[in-house]
């Protein structure tokens, strides 16, 4: 079960070095991580870190007749939540770059019952309200406006910067991006994120140095794969695939 502390220990970590970690651990990111199309318009208030709460929504097409009576609901299941809540939104408006799905009315609402951010293939508005509320928004950047907001569906499975995401998935993002993180993963993650950080500083620390040849460094960081307990875990994915064994470069982008 996931618990309010699992989600503030993971708050104290980057995405980035969370997603690193998981590849190290597992193998897994290419259905982690979203797209780079959703960014965040609010980088001060990160990290960002819930439980998805997931709907689809149409905020621009013309002739909409406004139907919010699903956001309501959803409104209430969120405040039945104990843990903190990130609303992901699916836009199916047949303008997709009109898409806004909030503004800071709708952000202090969500706010007001432990909602902490949106995440979002359409866009918001009103960034300075959503900065004092203060509620964090990923997303396809600013709109100034919309159609009447017809909820179409909550609760189901949606894609969002080609990732699939479902309710209940864990939701962390900060200035730099979002990804999902697998359940199986919640628990332990920290623990692992601790020695992803330290091997990465002392990595760095080798990297940057221009006394030490190219070799030297590849060493150092095998070296510290090792020392820092992810060396099995290199083996057994190099096992999977032996075509992609690890070499100096991807070791080198995961750090």
């Amino acid at each position: 079960m996931i618990t309010q502390g699992m989600l503030e220990e993971l708050r104290e970590f980057d995405t980035a070095l969370l997603a690193n970690t998981i590849g190290y651990v597992d193998g897994a990111s290419a259905d982690l991580y979203l797209s780079g199309a959703i960014q965040s318009v609010t980088p001060a208030l990160g990290p960002t870190v819930g439980i998805a709460f997931t709907c689809e929504l149409d905020s621009s097409t013309p002739g909409n007749i406004a139907d919010a009576d699903l956001f309501w609901d959803q409104l209430e299941e969120m405040s039945q939540q104990i843990l903190p809540a990130v609303w992901v939104v699916k836009v199916v408006g047949s303008r997709p770059d009109h898409e806004c799905v909030l503004g800071d009315g709708m952000a202090k609402t969500l706010y007001s019952v432990g909602c902490r951010g949106v995440v979002s293939d359409g866009r918001v508005r009103d960034v300075a309200g959503l900065l004092t509320t203060p509620f964090a928004a990923y997303c396809r950047g600013t709109a100034i406006h919309h159609t009447p907001l017809r909820f179409c569906a909550i609760n189901g499975s949606v894609e969002v910067g080609g990732v699939t995401i479902r309710p209940g998935d864990v939701i962390h993002a900060n200035g730099e991006g979002v990804i999902r993180i697998p359940s199986k993963w919640v628990a332990s993650l920290p623990e692992s994120a601790v020695r992803m950080r330290a091997f990465e500083h002392e990595a760095h620390m080798a990297l940057r140095r221009s006394d030490l040849g190219v070799r030297q460094k590849r060493r150092r960081v095998e070296e510290l794969v090792a020392k820092y307990g992810f060396a099995d875990c290199v083996a057994s994915q190099n096992a999977k695939a032996p075509q992609e064994k690890t070499t100096m470069n991807n070791v080198l982008h995961q750090t």
